[in-house]
């Protein structure tokens, strides 16, 4: 093997620096600091430990290439803890894939228990996990029959599994559950819904914003089915009579996932809704959440400001928070205290003091935020602006030389100073303290693998106000439908923003009480760019689609 620095040296000089700074900070190896920070990305990482290992990389794992057979013989244990899997077995010889850093016992334990010589393969752990993950939930899903025989089933307490996908469950409610929870993750659902109705239970999935029927289960098994969610959340399964919220905290498939629990009593039975909170997922950048151009100038802008209110606005499940988080990150820096509250605190995040709202304590938004300004803070994050007296507090701290964040739910930015003064804020208050309001909705992609490029109609593109010569030859793209995106022609969510900039101008006119249309009407003389705007670039850009985009701006074109 040669040493590792001398591969890096001589093919990425220029980060050699850096990683002699990391040694002398922490001393950690350089294969620790490769593999657990960004010194190198991805590609060039894997060229590097395969040279360092002396055997060939591989960029992804295919499936088809995998024997189940072989693979039934290999506990997953062994897989996770080795970061090891084997792939396939040809005259003689077992090929094997394996992430680094790499205990060679292991690939001689393999070689002992098969009786075979090896060839070995280099990957990511990244994409060895999402493999490992892969292949051994293959077989395990649950149908109607495995419910029907659960139909007897007493309550009793579980204990959970470290990873569902290597759970041996021990009774079909509890497979179910597990099994239903795995699905969302696979399918990289939002929330889970189990609605009761008279003859039956659906499941449903929120999947990019639209809900999905997923299975039906036997009316027989349903305060069972609803016990075990309640058990897994801590709450009071015989309490049936009013509404209770909880939450879960859980590894599926190598990911951390938090689940948030809320259960309501409706006609035929309790409807519990779970919404899962995917930990490594949250923290997005700018870039990542749509922000680009002269957009991404601005609220970088915004973000560096020594004081003022920067506003969040739009209906619940529109990506606000990710927005916050994707601000804080970006101004988490050593030199700035930063501080929330927030209900509940969805994702923990490094550096930044997080406050949980507790309304049995009188915690409140109002009575923290009191508390916040007292441990001299550069920016406070306040999770919603609710009522008058959060209202009063945040403006007042801005004026004292903080910077605010927080969220409003108004349908669209000027709505944001209406919706203040409708609280009983003072409009000098508004106008001195609120810098920019930013409106937002998620759009969902185009399945990459099957949009379909067409030429639109006229009254299509005059729908969105979007000019056929910002089409790259005319042409836009719509939804069509595969199976790599389960036939709906969509495959993850993007943000379409309208921001709002408080100039003088604006200021001066907030300071005569105008109604939300005035407002409007002076904000695009000055050029605001507005959600349905924004949307018509996502369309040209082959992003999105026009119903897509209208679909979610529907306010906006009742409103013109």
């Amino acid at each position: 093997m040669k040493a590792l620095d001398e591969i890096i040296g001589r093919r990425y000089p220029e980060v050699m620096g850096r990683i002699e700074e990391l040694k002398g900070k922490n001393g950690r190896n350089t294969e620790d600091i490769l593999l657990k920070t960004d010194v190198l990305k991805d590609s060039p990482a894997l060229e590097v430990l395969s040279e360092f290992y002396g055997v060939e990389k591989i960029e992804s794992i295919p499936e088809d290439d995998i024997d189940y057979e072989l693979i039934k013989q290999f506990p997953i244990s062994f897989a996770k803890k080795f970061r090891i899997l084997p792939i396939n077995k040809n005259n003689g010889t077992l090929k094997v894939v394996f992430a680094p850093p790499q205990e060679l016992y292991a690939l001689d334990e393999i070689r002992s228990r098969f009786n075979c010589s090896l060839e070995t393969y280099i990957a990511l752990e990244r994409v060895l996990n999402d493999s490992i993950n892969r292949v051994y939930e293959q077989g395990k899903d649950v149908g109607s029959e495995d419910i029907n025989e659960g139909s007897g089933l007493s309550e009793m307490e579980f204990t959970e599994p470290q990873d569902l996908i290597e759970a041996e469950d021990e009774a079909p409610i509890i497979k179910f559950i597990n099994t239903l929870l795995f699905q969302a993750v696979r399918e990289h659902a939002s929330d889970i819904h189990i609605e009761c109705f008279e003859k039956e239970v659906l499941v449903r999935f929120r999947k990019d914003g639209i809900l999905h029927d997923v299975t039906k289960v036997p009316k027989t098994v349903q305060s069972s089915v609803i016990s075990r969610v309640k058990i897994m959340s801590e709450l009071d399964i015989a309490e049936r009579r009013k509404p209770q919220d909880g939450s879960i905290r859980l590894k599926i498939g190598g990911r951390d996932i938090d689940v948030r629990v809320s259960t309501v009593p409706t006609s035929w039975g309790e409807s519990v809704v779970m919404r899962l909170l995917y930990r490594s997922s949250v923290l997005m950048s700018f870039e990542q959440l749509g922000l680009e151009g002269k957009k991404l100038e601005t609220v970088e802008s915004l973000t560096q400001r020594p004081h003022g209110i920067i506003l969040v606005t739009g209906p619940t499940g529109s990506g606000k928070t990710t927005s916050l988080y994707a601000a804080l990150q970006r101004i988490n820096l050593p030199d700035k205290k930063i501080i929330t509250i927030e209900d509940p605190v969805e994702y923990q995040i490094q550096g930044i003091n997080q406050i949980q709202v507790n309304t049995r304590v009188d915690l409140t938004f109002a009575n923290g935020l009191r508390s916040i300004l007292r441990q001299d803070p550069d920016v406070i994050l306040v999770g919603e602006i609710r009522d008058r007296e959060t209202a009063d507090i945040s403006m007042n701290a801005s004026l004292t030389g903080h910077l605010v964040f927080s969220t409003l739910h108004t349908n669209d930015s000027v709505s944001a100073v209406t919706r203040l003064a409708d609280m009983g804020v003072e409009p000098f208050l508004i106008a001195s303290t609120l810098s920019a309001v930013v409106a937002q909705r998620l759009v969902r992609i185009l399945c990459a693998r099957c949009k379909e490029q067409y030429v639109p109609i006229d009254e299509e593109l005059s729908r969105i106000g979007l000019a056929r010569e910002a089409c790259p030859e005319g042409r836009i793209y719509r939804a069509k439908g595969c199976p790599e995106c389960m036939e709906t022609g969509f495959s993850g969510r993007i943000a379409i923003f309208e921001i709002l900039i408080i100039d003088d101008q604006l200021k001066n006119t907030i300071l005569t009480h105008p109604d939300s249309a005035t407002l409007k009407e002076k904000a695009l003389r000055n050029g605001l760019v507005t959600l349905r705007m924004d949307g018509a670039d996502k369309v040209a850009s082959g992003i999105t689609s026009i119903d897509e985009v209208l679909r979610v701006t529907e306010e906006e074109l009742a409103e013109s």
